[in-house]
């Protein structure tokens, strides 16, 4: 079984054709080895265009993508056929990494979850990941699903730490990737973390970056396009923060959500 690299390119929002080839360009030449994205972006042609001009073999590349109840639907043969939408637009032959987007519209765990069995008993997908899902949802599909749980993606940053959710990857012994790791930008302006990065000598993001991975389940997927964002991001990878560090931020008594829709689990 294929591991999640550490730290993952984010690309929501990343659709200006030139900038979002090259943005995926540049991080998988700078070292990256995660790329995101989702049906909803409206971008999987130009992610898989960004991949294919890499120098980096395809087999060293993680890519995951999102249907949606929105795009295709999640009815049985909806997810068939999103999927394979999916994989014609980004020009490849399978995914690794296959989520549920939102646990909204047509959503029903009894047809849904069904057909990423399928999707991956065909080799069409090497694993299974939810998005958007409370404890509750995750138990219900996972009750449904034969394949083990490989991934659930949720905002996550330090004034979103979601401890039920990283309680129940831990338990359940998934990944918990954490989209909006930066907080759209807040954590720039968190005291704390000020403090941290001027003590490390780093920058702000890194400090988010380092410590949702010092987390041992969680992988940020950061959205970055230009050159200097994307190596200051990857360069979290090499942060070690102390525990003095670690407790500061767990103390933040601010919590604040900055990804809402309608229907999402926690309305």
């Amino acid at each position: 079984m294929r591991q999640m690299p550490a730290i993952g390119l984010g690309t929501w929002q990343n659709t200006d054709p030139d900038t979002c080839r090259e943005s995926v360009r540049l991080a998988l030449e700078a070292g990256y080895r995660h790329v995101d994205t989702a049906q909803y972006y409206d971008n999987e042609r130009l992610v898989g265009e960004g991949i294919a001009e890499a120098d980096v073999p395809r087999e060293e590349v993680f890519v995951a993508t999102k249907v949606h109840a929105e795009k295709f639907g999640l009815a049985h043969e909806e997810v068939i056929e999103g999927l394979e939408a999916s994989l014609d637009r980004l020009g490849l032959d399978s995914l690794d990494l296959l989520y549920v987007h939102w646990p909204v519209g047509n959503y029903d765990p009894a047809e849904t979850m069904p057909a990423f069995d399928e999707l991956r008993e065909r080799g069409l997908i090497d694993h299974v990941g939810l998005s958007n899902f409370s404890a509750e949802l995750l138990d219900e599909a996972l009750a449904e699903l034969s394949a083990p749980l490989f991934a659930h993606q949720v905002e996550m940053h330090p004034l979103l730490q979601q401890d039920e959710l990283l309680a129940h990857a831990r338990e359940h012994d998934y990944n918990l990737v954490a989209y909006s790791p930066l907080a759209r930008g807040n954590v720039f302006e968190l005291p704390e973390l000020q403090s941290i990065a001027e003590k490390h000598g780093v920058s702000e993001a890194q400090v988010s970056l380092a410590w949702l991975q010092s987390k041992g389940v969680v992988t940020p997927i950061p959205k970055a396009s230009s050159e200097e964002h994307i190596r200051d991001n990857l360069a979290s990878r090499e942060l070690e923060l102390d525990e003095e560090d670690v407790e500061a931020i767990e103390a933040i008594d601010r919590t604040e959500r900055f990804v809402e829709r309608d229907g999402a689990p926690w309305l």
